[in-house]
């Protein structure tokens, strides 16, 4: 049997940003089990898989359109924008996710399996946002949008796994169901960042594709996480038992504009070669 030392995590952003409140774990094994292996094990086995989970992206607070194409989900990255991740669990008991972005798990930074990685925690049919990487028990690191070269994962030599975020859903042992109503869901506002300097921002590129200009992909092009600035959030651990056996699992690729173009994730421009426009020119209107 393995147990689970979780965190449960208060968080109060600063300057104007939205409060967080979350949790995370860290697993690791313990003592024996009051069942033998095999009988925890059918009953993990029976439980069902859950599809109603969320895990949604939002800039500025709002969530950002999601585009579902050969089995994936894909988001629109804006360069330079802090962004949030909110995490919804419909069951009505506790639950513990790992959530990994880039391929580093957001509490540790570590590459792990989901089950060996830090879990947040989510109460019964309640929602976590998370707005950032958790850096010590009292402070985090914001998430935003940046260039593969600048991305928290380069900076530790990790960039295999670049331009995805993923949750991984386990449910707790041995937890009667509690009679909890969900509550509504809020929207928070947060700062958004600045677009950096030297590259054009997505907007640009799409105006640049209807006037039939022609964009090059470079390194720069394709989106990553970066480090961002440091902000409040607290957090404290807990004590948690999980099953083994994932009760779900949400995956969502995030890339540029252009990037989602080059994919077939987003309607392509029409008239994208300016010399196919010129040569269909004409001196005056068709008759009517």
């Amino acid at each position: 049997m393995r147990r689970t030392h979780l965190l449960i995590c208060a968080v109060a952003l600063v300057m104007g940003l939205l409060a967080l409140a979350g949790n995370f774990a860290k697993t690791t094994a313990a003592g024996a089990a009051s069942l033998s292996a095999r009988t925890r094990q059918s009953q993990e086995i029976r439980r069902p898989l859950y599809s109603d989970f969320q895990l949604t992206v939002l800039v500025d607070g709002r969530q950002v359109p999601e585009y579902n194409v050969r089995g994936k989900t894909y988001v629109e990255a804006h360069r330079g924008a802090e962004y949030e991740l909110r995490i919804r669990n419909p069951l009505p008991e506790r639950v513990a996710v790992a959530l990994s972005v880039d391929g580093l798990n957001s509490i540790d930074a570590r590459h792990t399996s989901a089950w060996n990685s830090s879990k947040w925690v989510i109460e019964p049919y309640g929602t976590i946002t998370i707005g950032g990487w958790q850096m010590s028990s009292e402070r985090a690191r914001r998430f935003y949008f940046t260039t593969e070269r600048d991305s928290y994962a380069a900076k530790l030599g990790q960039t295999a796994n670049i331009g995805l975020i993923s949750a991984v859903f386990f449910r707790e042992r041995d937890r009667y169901p509690v009679p909890i109503i969900p509550p509504p869901l809020s929207r928070k506002e947060t700062n958004r960042g600045q677009p950096k300097s030297g590259s054009p921002t997505e907007s640009e590129a799409r105006d640049n594709s209807a006037r039939g200009a022609i964009v090059r992909p470079s390194d720069d092009d394709y989106a990553a996480t970066g480090i961002g600035r440091s902000v409040r959030n607290e957090v404290r651990w807990i004590q948690m038992d999980l099953e083994s056996r994932p009760a779900g699992e949400i995956s969502i690729r995030y890339e540029y504009y252009s990037a989602l173009l080059r994919l077939g994730a987003v309607p392509r421009p029409y008239d994208v070669d300016p010399l196919r426009r010129r040569e269909q020119s004409r001196g005056f209107s068709p008759e009517p």
